[in-house]
């Protein structure tokens, strides 16, 4: 379906069976390779881990957006690789489905790309994403070629976004870079740092633990050279 037909249907009406409310699963097709799922599980990880403390987003990953604007499974429907939507409950979903959520569309939407999504991911479904979901940030990442850019919905259109000194873009709408660290995208905050995983957390936390741990050691070596118990202070 091209760009023009897929705008069309939103104007046509269209003669699909009507499904029930809040019983569209998703219908995605498997990903192409483990690093896609890897990656896809990574960045889902690690937002949700740094916004553990929110309620108010949805984050998936290959997961079906319906958006016909007859409220039918139709041709109206794309599966992003990744996505997040801002001012939503958080929630387990079948699917995100525009109709049943305020007519809210993601903010952010990244794609892994590969050999066989390339074009599509740079032209139809960029397209799509600017002039049916009006989504303002749209990234796209391949993890074999290391291939990344990305894009911010200005009047209505993508305008590519510079990369920082570090190589990384800017989404405005999470307040987070994104970038490529070891072979793979990751976010990153506003000062540049690294944003975890909750393992890469608790593994940051026992090292300043250990690091502590010998500073009181050899503090306590220095006292007992003064023949100063360290016990006692």
């Amino acid at each position: 379906m091209t760009i023009t037909q897929e705008l069309e249907s939103q104007q046509g009406i269209s003669q699909d069976v009507i499904f029930p409310p809040s019983d569209l699963y998703s219908d995605e097709p498997p990903l192409e390779t483990e690093l896609h799922l890897r990656q896809i599980i990574l960045l889902l990880t690690c937002l949700e881990w740094l916004w553990r403390d929110r309620n108010d987003f949805y984050a998936a990953g290959n997961l079906t957006i319906y958006y016909s604007p007859h409220q039918r499974k139709s041709k109206d429907f794309r599966g992003p690789d990744f996505f997040v939507v801002l001012g939503c409950e958080r929630k387990t979903r079948k699917s995100w489905v525009v109709w049943e959520e305020n007519g809210k569309y993601p903010n952010v939407i990244v794609e892994i790309i590969s050999q066989s999504t390339a074009n599509t991911d740079r032209g139809l479904k960029k397209q799509i994403y600017q002039d049916i979901f009006r989504t303002p940030d749209y990234f796209w990442f391949d993890p074999y070629t290391l291939e990344f850019a990305g894009y911010h919905l200005v009047d209505g259109e993508y305008q590519p976004l510079q990369a920082s000194g570090q190589g990384h873009l800017w989404s405005h709408q999470l307040g987070l870079y994104l970038g490529i660290h070891e072979g793979l995208l990751r976010f990153f905050t506003p000062g540049g740092e690294l944003v975890p995983t909750p393992e890469e957390t608790a593994e940051q936390a026992e090292q300043r633990a250990q690091q502590e741990a010998e500073k009181a050691e050899r503090l306590a070596a220095k006292l007992r050279e003064l023949n100063i118990d360290p016990d006692t202070i």
